[in-house]
């Protein structure tokens, strides 16, 4: 990987511990709106996706009670549904106490590949309201050149937000590693052909990242940190 002059990072399984906290505050949503809360496995599923997609893919859109006569009653889901439940999303997330702190490493990853001299860049199921808080929660703002939010793009697992970023800084896909925790992070850069790594220590295994025929898959920091 001599090639390699940028490093784009999803961001919470794979530098931020945040599972946790991501599952506590889409439960707390769903008691909020009154409606079945979700096991903490159907959630990790939905982890890195933009918060629309992810909310419509746990309380599905429908077109009513399912009883096939067109009526309407029931518990149909609607936009204005799913943006309630996005609302009360960020309200917990806001206001959860359940710690997210950066994985064991990974700042000390981030300052030695930056510098060396390679680019750093985060491509997030996150808005950018809620990237730009972590990075200044951080402090790891000044390491990334660029970087790229959920609302700014079209949700993993499209490929929009990594074009952006090369767009952006004049690389080709071969020029650029994408690494992260989750299938979508693995499929998103598949589609352009672009280098991955999968992590292990976020939301998938390493059986299903390899689907996706990442360079490799690792299961520490400093294994990842030898790559490149």
């Amino acid at each position: 990987m001599q090639d390699i002059r940028l490093a784009i990072f999803d961001w919470d399984g794979t530098l931020m511990d945040s599972v946790g906290r991501i599952v506590a505050c889409v439960q707390g949503a769903a008691r909020d709106c009154e409606l079945a809360v979700p096991a903490p496995a159907q959630i990790r599923q939905i982890i890195g996706l933009s918060l629309d997609v992810a909310m419509s893919r746990l309380f599905p859109l429908n077109s009513g009670c399912g009883c096939g006569c067109g009526c309407g009653c029931g518990s149909a889901f609607d936009e204005r549904q799913i943006a309630v439940l996005i609302d009360r999303y960020r309200h917990h997330y806001l206001h959860d106490a359940t710690p997210s702190p950066l994985f064991s490493g990974a700042g000390e990853l981030l300052h030695d590949w930056r510098s060396r001299g390679l680019q750093l860049a985060v491509a997030t199921g996150k808005s950018r309201s809620g990237l730009d808080r972590v990075l200044d929660e951080t402090g790891l703002r000044p390491l990334f050149v660029t970087s790229r939010g959920a609302d700014e793009a079209r949700s993993k697992p499209d490929p929009l937000m990594l074009e952006q970023i090369l767009n952006e800084l004049g690389l080709s896909t071969r020029q650029a590693v994408m690494i992260g925790d989750s299938v979508h992070d693995m499929a998103m850069a598949e589609a352009i052909a672009m280098p991955r790594i999968g992590v292990t220590w976020g939301v998938d295994s390493r059986d299903a990242l390899s689907r996706h025929g990442p360079v490799a898959v690792v299961d520490s920091m400093t294994a990842l940190r030898a790559l490149l």
